[in-house]
């Protein structure tokens, strides 16, 4: 795929502090590409000089579109409307007022309620109609459903969704792993200012040590040391062993029940979740 977004070699320095150390990766375009790190990392300074809002010591940072942003707080004032919010939007982006992005957002019925009366999802919704006006390439949203209800979660994530199946590119960060493992393409986790990982959430949930395999059989499973499946134990009727290595595990283990007439009934793995993952990062010495 083409890159919307390149970030080659970006240094920032507060002072003598080097916040964001040498750190290089590509964003392409369609996709939804996360940004994660604990606090102190560097990802929000990284999205910073991204989306222009901070200068940078060294390095490059090229961007094939347009951009739009959708900030974690807003400083909108409290008294304002919706209609009066989107209005003056259009006007700072010299766009001409579509009121069918309001509607589309679920924020027509709201337009002229004051923005201190709006519920944190309506907020976040605003947030996004905002950061769409002028058809930008490219958004970038910062904790998207921060403090939203379960119902509006999910009305955010289908308007995400929607956005990324009309090709828009989107750069997410955020502490919600599930939505991150939900949403997103590809995910870049910083650490101390570098890249820690970057790949699919199933790559980072494949890459540490021992995975589980539950497997269900017709017959029992004579227990012997496999080479590269270990045998925990039985439960709710799966024989449970675990492994370093899932592809050989798996070849050992069907390749002994099929030499043994032993039909599988039921094959399961089980990995660490994201979250869990994210979480060895963070705590591993550089």
């Amino acid at each position: 795929m083409d890159n919307i977004i390149e970030v080659n070699n970006l240094i920032k320095k507060y002072g003598e502090n080097t916040v964001i150390d040498d750190i290089s990766f590509n964003v392409n375009k369609g996709e939804i590409f996360a940004l994660l790190g604990a606090n102190g990392a560097g990802k929000t300074t990284t999205l910073e000089c991204i989306e222009k809002l901070r200068s940078y010591n060294s390095g490059t940072i090229k961007i094939n579109g347009k951009i739009g942003v959708q900030l974690q707080s807003s400083s909108l004032p409290e008294n304002i409307t919706v209609i009066e919010a989107f209005k003056l939007f259009c006007k700072w982006n010299n766009t001409i007022e579509d009121l069918e992005l309001l509607d589309k957002l679920g924020l027509k019925d709201l337009k002229n309620k004051q923005y201190n009366t709006l519920s944190t999802g309506q907020k976040r919704r605003l947030h996004l109609a905002l950061a769409l006006i002028g058809s930008p390439d490219i958004i970038f949203l910062d904790e998207p459903t921060a403090g939203v209800d379960v119902e509006g979660r999910v009305a955010l994530h289908d308007e995400i969704r929607k956005l990324k199946k009309q090709g828009i590119t989107i750069i997410m960060a955020s502490h919600d792993m599930a939505e991150v493992e939900e949403l997103c393409d590809r995910i870049a986790i910083l650490k101390n200012g570098k890249i820690a990982f970057i790949g699919t959430p199933i790559e980072l949930t494949s890459i540490y040590l021992e995975e589980k395999v539950y497997i269900k059989t017709s017959s029992k499973i004579e227990i012997q040391n496999f080479k590269y499946s270990k045998y925990i134990e039985i439960k709710e009727e799966y024989y449970i062993f675990k492994t370093d290595t899932i592809s050989d595990a798996l070849l050992e283990l069907l390749t002994y029940l099929k030499e043994n007439n032993n039909k599988v009934l039921d094959l399961k793995i089980e990995r660490e979740s994201l979250e869990h993952r994210f979480i060895q990062i963070a705590k591993e010495e550089v």
